[in-house]
């Protein structure tokens, strides 16, 4: 049975896939660590490994380039791309909070505010939200202090049903990609749909803190869906990597990863 064919049957199940928010992922992931350009041939593979078809994956690249993400260059007989100067002043603010370690403590510090922004912890009620932490600046009331109850439900009705959703997904994900053995290819591609899903879901809404999370969406062996998330990263990563540090074809192998990935989700000591 294909190792895969859970996590890509659900990526596929959503409402038309955006290619080239995947094809971002790919950068962000396991290029701009391996001198920042990547042979078509060589993302045309991984792509197809996830059931992007070359066709797809042309129209994607072809926005990418209108929108200016990415430019072309040639080398030798191949075409490879790399992020322009415009997409990476636009991706590398969101590294740190895609590879943020797991926060491993319990939060002992919470604050009721109002006047915070929306992207600032939770709603508990019309212009009032939950935070871990002291108030950000800007707020018109602030009242800080330990949380000592939690009514059942709340946590439920802290987050939107759409985090929710996502936050399930996630973890689908990580369990379908927990324990099978993967060739390089498909550790690659593993870990492509992994840090996708999560991307997509820690760039859009306030990471809940493991008090705040639901008993439906508290992993089974991790604290907090970012600690499933790093295991199951560390745990791909050197056969993913060994993908890309074999030659393809024609095509030779990238440069090694910079040191800084392996400190990603703080390192393997903290997955």
């Amino acid at each position: 049975m294909d190792p895969l064919a859970p996590v890509i049957a659900a990526l596929h199940a959503e409402s038309r896939p955006r290619v080239w928010s995947l094809v971002i992922t790919v950068f962000g992931d396991s290029v701009q660590p391996r001198g920042g350009s990547i042979a078509t041939v060589r993302l045309q593979r991984l792509m197809e490994r996830v059931g992007v078809t070359s066709g797809t994956l042309r129209t994607a690249l072809s926005r990418l380039r209108r929108d200016g993400w990415v430019e072309t260059e040639r080398t030798g007989r191949h075409s490879r791309y790399r992020l322009s100067a415009e997409g990476l002043a636009r991706f590398a603010p969101a590294t740190a909070r895609i590879y943020a370690p797991p926060v491993t403590a319990p939060v002992t510090e919470w604050t009721l505010c109002q006047g915070c922004e929306e992207e600032a912890g939770f709603p508990v009620a019309p212009g009032l939200r939950l935070l871990p932490g002291k108030a950000p600046e800007g707020a018109t009331l602030a009242v800080t202090g330990q949380l000592s109850a939690l009514a059942p439900g709340m946590r439920e009705a802290l987050l939107p049903p759409e985090q929710q959703a996502a936050i399930a997904a996630l973890l689908a994900d990580v369990a379908a990609l927990d324990g099978p053995e993967m060739g390089p290819l498909d550790a690659a591609a593993a870990r492509t749909l992994l840090v996708h899903r999560w991307r997509r879901l820690v760039l859009r809404w306030p990471e809940p803190p493991a008090e705040l999370l639901p008993e439906a969406l508290r992993p089974r062996a991790a604290a907090s869906p970012r600690a499933a998330v790093a295991r199951i990263y560390h745990a791909l990563t050197p056969a993913a990597d060994a993908w890309f540090d074999t030659p393809l074809d024609d095509v030779p192998p990238m440069p090694p990863a910079g040191p800084a990935t392996a400190a990603r989700f703080g390192g393997p000591a903290q997955a």
